[in-house]
């Protein structure tokens, strides 16, 4: 996977969730390459106070009111978007959430399979559709969805592999992130976007009460290289940091 490495105060970014954690840290890391960044998060004190964090850290940033799933939220979103920059280089889309717990299928209150989807699924489409007319302004236009390896069948499916706990909503909510990612990269292979899936490993966040053996730093590592990835990058694929990850 190649990538640009030269900075350009130019281009400019959309992280959803950027408020804290794996997010932050991506907006972090575009930020010091020189882009401007959008942060994107629902809760105003958090966003501002990310945004001031980062400014004082010498980024380019600025806060984006932004609710995944909700219609006007994100219409309003990409409007802001537009009048701020005019067009959009990379779009990450990383709010998500687990649906709460316990997840086992056989006992599971539907409504955490409900809501994990309507974040990690439903929430990506619907943010990634608003922001398409300025992502197709881009010469270079990226799209970034931060998934999980939880969500590979493949790694369910193999004896032994690390696969987390029994989970019905959120595993599968990121198998059908993946799948997602997959049709918009059929939809727009003639385009100049590229579209991949990231896996950030188990990072320590509130997620998952802090227990990931990650750094947030190094789990925005993959996402800020696939933002970054060249014009012969890849596109529909999934990735961590040691490589491409397993359907």
């Amino acid at each position: 996977m190649s990538e640009t490495n030269t900075v350009n105060h130019h281009k400019v970014a959309l992280v959803t969730g950027a408020n804290k954690g794996i997010g932050y840290e991506i907006a972090a890391g575009l930020g010091a390459l020189g882009w401007s960044v959008g942060i994107g998060a629902r809760n105003e004190e958090r966003r501002e106070a990310a945004v001031d964090k980062l400014r004082a850290a010498g980024a380019d940033v600025f806060g984006v009111p932004l609710d995944v799933t909700d219609d006007a939220s994100v219409t309003a979103a990409a409007r802001l978007m537009e009048e701020r920059a005019g067009r959009l280089d990379a779009l990450v889309n990383n709010a998500g959430i687990t649906g709460g717990g316990p997840q086992e299928p056989t006992t599971v209150d539907v409504n955490r399979v409900r809501a994990a989807v309507e974040t990690n699924v439903i929430g990506v489409i619907r943010v990634t559709n608003a922001l398409l007319p300025l992502l197709r302004r881009s010469p270079s236009p990226r799209i970034v969805n931060v998934s999980s390896s939880v969500g590979s069948l493949t790694l369910q499916t193999t004896p032994g592999a690390e696969t987390g706990p029994i989970s019905i909503a959120y595993a599968p909510s990121k198998t059908f992130l993946n799948a997602v990612t997959v049709q918009y990269a059929k939809e727009l292979a003639d385009t100049p976007i590229l579209i991949n899936a990231v896996c950030p490993g188990f990072t320590a966040t509130d997620l998952n009460g802090f227990r990931g053996v990650r750094t947030p730093q190094q789990g925005a590592a993959a996402a800020i290289r696939l933002a970054t990835v060249s014009a012969d990058g890849p596109t529909g694929r999934f990735f961590d940091d040691e490589g491409e990850v397993p359907w």
